[in-house]
């Protein structure tokens, strides 16, 4: 199983990057530069290229081999962090970024998605039911560490940063990604174990995965599932920041302390589905739990708009700002696995054919449900306010606890 995970966990590493830059660094540098929550929650636009992957899924499935997209779209993703380092942005345009660089960073969400539809459809055909708590740990585990190592990593460094070194130093890592996808050799696809399907017209297909066992529920809770938590991890971090935390300090905490939390409640959860199996009765427990967790954290924020309240270097409230922002990536983590889990569990319902398809049908709509209120996060607060804002955030979570009882039988 070793020889399985070991090189998934450094793809998915490397797919981590993108999603680091842009959000644990944009959001922040450009708060700080004095745009609206508004105008920030729109950099979010950027992911536009992940809600379109079952345009290629398709493609993936029946043309070519998951190894050679892997590697060309890895490659890929290299060349397009050497265009960017030579593209340091210079003015920057309505949306706080230049186009040039705007265009790039599209491409880099682009290349990244096609790698994701590979590299997802390989994990699902090499790891058997027994792997699938373990390899999905690895998944989101190292995703994230990629994540912290290009979100907060890199604005805690800031600003001495170079950007033409940063994104040389990032090509370099894809092209030995694009290496490793080469010489694995226990990345060599598993040989088909059916006939294959037939060329489906988009809408017929998704018809036809919409008919597969459980995806009706499954696309209905990932859509949902994480509404709530989304909005409030988008906003809190900017709301800390306006409350007189520093942005290098927020950077550490919030991109490396909170996303170091993450990676310990994914690993938790990979721990307790390798001994329960079951990914829906450990969700009606973790859910519950977040839902207490965001509860406090929305107290908090009503309390640090009590006026003369100011988050000092040394108070009490600092530290229950800060524990409360890591408490909630420790228990986001735990939910995404376990959740991760249950789309594999539905994907290998379905014809081993259709798996690259059926699988990015869950996880574009697991993006879209949480680009949704991040994106209108900013929008919402500056409209609503912080406090109506967040209660709205703890009644969305609730929601997929309710949900939950209505799970099919072929995932509970």
């Amino acid at each position: 199983m070793h020889g399985k995970l070991l090189p998934l966990a450094g793809l998915y590493l490397v797919q981590g990057l993108p999603y680091g830059l842009q959000s644990g660094l944009l959001p922040v540098l450009l708060r700080a530069r004095g745009l609206s929550l508004t105008r920030v929650g729109l950099a979010k636009v950027l992911y536009l290229p992940w809600l379109f992957k079952l345009v290629w899924a398709p493609l993936v499935d029946t043309r070519g081999s998951l190894r050679a997209w892997l590697m060309l779209s890895t490659a890929a993703l290299g060349l397009v962090c050497g265009l960017l380092a030579a593209s340091p942005p210079a003015e920057a345009g309505p949306a706080g970024l230049q186009v040039r660089v705007v265009g790039l960073l599209l491409l880099l969400n682009l290349g990244a998605a096609v790698q994701d539809v590979a590299l997802d459809t390989l994990a699902v055909q090499l790891l058997e039911p027994a792997e699938l708590g373990p390899g999905n740990t690895v998944q989101v585990v190292a995703y994230k560490l990629g994540a912290m190592l290009a979100g907060g990593g890199l604005l805690a460094l800031v600003p001495t940063l170079s950007w033409p070194g940063l994104f040389l130093l990032l090509a370099a890592t894809y092209w030995l990604a694009a290496a490793l996808v080469w010489a694995a050799p226990a990345l060599q696809q598993p040989p088909s174990s059916g006939p294959s399907e037939p060329a489906l017209h988009s809408l017929c297909l998704l018809q036809h995965l919409l008919a597969m066992p459980g995806t009706l529920w499954t696309a209905g809770f990932v859509l949902t599932y994480k509404l709530g938590e989304q909005g409030a991890s988008s906003l809190f971090p900017l709301l800390l920041l306006d409350h007189g935390i520093s942005t290098p300090e927020l950077g550490l905490w919030n991109g490396v302390g909170a996303v170091l939390c993450s990676i310990v409640g994914s690993s938790l959860g990979g721990a307790l589905l390798a001994r329960h199996r079951q990914p829906v009765p450990l969700l009606r427990s973790v859910l519950g739990f977040r839902l207490g967790g965001l509860a406090c954290q929305t107290t908090l924020l009503f309390h640090l708009d009590t006026p003369g309240v100011r988050l000092g270097s040394s108070t009490v409230l600092r530290g229950a700002a800060l524990l409360s922002l890591c408490v909630q990536h420790f228990l986001g983590g735990l939910v995404t696995t376990t959740t991760f889990t249950l789309m594999m569990h539905c994907s290998r319902l379905a014809p081993s054919a259709l798996q690259a398809t059926h699988y990015s049908l869950l996880a574009t709509l697991e993006l879209l449900g949480k680009l949704f209120l991040g994106t209108l996060a900013g929008a919402l607060a500056d409209s609503l306010g912080p406090h109506l804002c967040f209660a709205l955030f703890l009644a969305l979570s609730g929601m997929p606890i309710l949900y939950l009882s209505l799970a099919p039988s072929t995932l509970a």
